[in-house]
């Protein structure tokens, strides 16, 4: 179990997210949990406001068939892969690579890239439909907190099952009241946001393996 940066620099520091009072309602919420049109391309307080490729992930791409020695042999998972946008990036430099993803939602998988989409899999991230230890990487951005700490839980069990080498998790966290105000005003989805300590136990109790990191309000610029 290692605490990795994969997602380092994809905040642009320079630009403020607002978490004020009542940006997003329990209304923008309650949209939001079907993860369908309104929530990847309707308005910017229901998702993220028009969910378009536009090449960001390519260097992320880049990094994960760095870092996780990836190969034409490979074969990587993405839980909630959205739009696969993060998939097509891995194999466009790794053409013959296996690359699979999982959804929730039936309209992320109308949508995903072509090329990719019949790879595409729904799915509830607590019961994969895959064999023990068969991918070499699997990645899961904005999953595990997006879950109560039961689901959570099996979720991540379920990463440890699949995973034959490599994963990388984020996990929504908190310092003080302040970052947890800030945090649950500006996510949407976010369910079991913890204590950086407390999510550690988690990962210990499920015999983790993999990598880690923490989204929180300093990562997200919130203010």
């Amino acid at each position: 179990m290692r605490k990795y940066n994969l997602l380092s620099n994809y905040t642009n520091k320079k630009i403020k997210r607002s978490a004020k009072k009542n940006y997003r309602t329990i209304e923008n919420k309650i949209i939001a949990t079907y993860r369908g049109k309104d929530f990847f391309d309707g308005d910017r307080e229901n998702g993220y406001g028009g969910y378009i490729y536009d090449g960001r992930w390519k260097k992320y791409a880049k990094k994960i068939i760095k870092e996780y020695k990836l190969n034409n042999k490979s074969k990587v998972l993405h839980i909630n892969s959205e739009k696969g946008f993060i998939l097509n990036d891995i194999k466009e430099y790794l053409p013959k690579i296996e690359v699979i993803g999982t959804e929730t939602s039936e309209y992320a998988i109308k949508k995903t890239m072509k090329n990719i989409k019949k790879n595409i899999y729904l799915s509830e991230p607590t019961k994969l439909p895959f064999k023990n230890n068969y991918f070499d990487f699997v990645l899961a951005i904005g999953v595990v907190y997006g879950l109560s700490l039961t689901n959570a839980i099996k979720c991540l069990k379920e990463i440890n099952r699949v995973t034959k080498n490599f994963s990388f998790i984020n996990l929504g966290s908190y310092n003080d009241k302040k970052d947890l105000e800030l945090f649950n005003k500006w996510s949407l989805l976010g369910v079991t946001l913890l204590k950086e300590k407390e999510w550690v136990k988690v990962l210990k109790h499920v015999n983790y393996k993999g990598d880690y990191y923490f989204t929180n309000s300093k990562s997200l610029g919130l203010k």
